[in-house]
């Protein structure tokens, strides 16, 4: 019978197999996690940081420190924040047992594969300024969209292998439209004469 290391180990392997294929974005898929489980004793409040350890800017992280560089870029096993996140014993785990916070299997390969791929930072979505982009063409035969916002959104669907959803029926649409712009469902007349309007500018 599969011990439970070996059973564990494999699976690690499939996962960091899995997560190598693909690049990681930090905003998209590491910034979540080490907000909800680091930041809070390692982030920006100065007041409520430990260890003088800052991880939520690239300049700390990657610093070396008397007990190690938190995220060496490219080495996991030169990665202090690393080992402590995947470290066995209690009073060197990370996040600590008694914040009641854990990481997933998931979670610290994707930690893992950043940091084998450079643990690059990225300014928060909010800081970028916004840069016009063209339309992605159709991928694989998809649909050609009116709009240029679905275009992207197939184009993202068609990367992760997934499809769009058929298209809401008309008072299914008009409840969405109105919760959505005025936080209210919409009036039973309001609901029919959407129903009943074929107008292209309808919406």
């Amino acid at each position: 019978m599969t011990s439970t290391p070996v059973l564990r180990a494999a699976l690690l392997a499939l996962a960091a197999a899995s997560a190598a294929a693909k690049p990681v974005d930090f905003n998209r898929d590491v910034r979540p996690i080490l907000a909800e489980n680091c930041f809070s004793c390692h982030g920006f409040d100065e007041k409520g940081r430990k260890a003088k350890l800052r991880l939520d800017l690239a300049e700390t992280a990657h610093a070396a420190r008397e007990n190690g560089t938190p995220f060496k870029p490219g080495d996991p096993a030169g990665s202090e924040a690393w080992q402590r996140i995947i470290s066995p014993h209690a009073d060197e785990v990370m996040p600590p047992p008694e914040s009641h916070l854990a990481l997933t299997a998931a979670q610290r390969e994707t930690i893992r594969a950043w940091i084998e791929q450079g643990a690059t930072y990225s300014k928060h979505w909010s800081f970028i300024p916004p840069v016009a982009s063209a339309p992605p063409a159709p991928a694989n035969g998809g649909p050609a969209t009116a709009n240029p916002i679905d275009a992207f959104a197939h184009a993202r669907l068609a990367a992760e292998g997934m499809k769009p959803s058929p298209e809401a029926d008309r008072r299914t649409l008009i409840r969405r439209l109105s919760l959505d712009l005025t936080g209210l469902p919409p009036k039973p007349a309001d609901v029919d004469a959407f129903a009943a309007d074929r107008d292209p500018r309808a919406v």
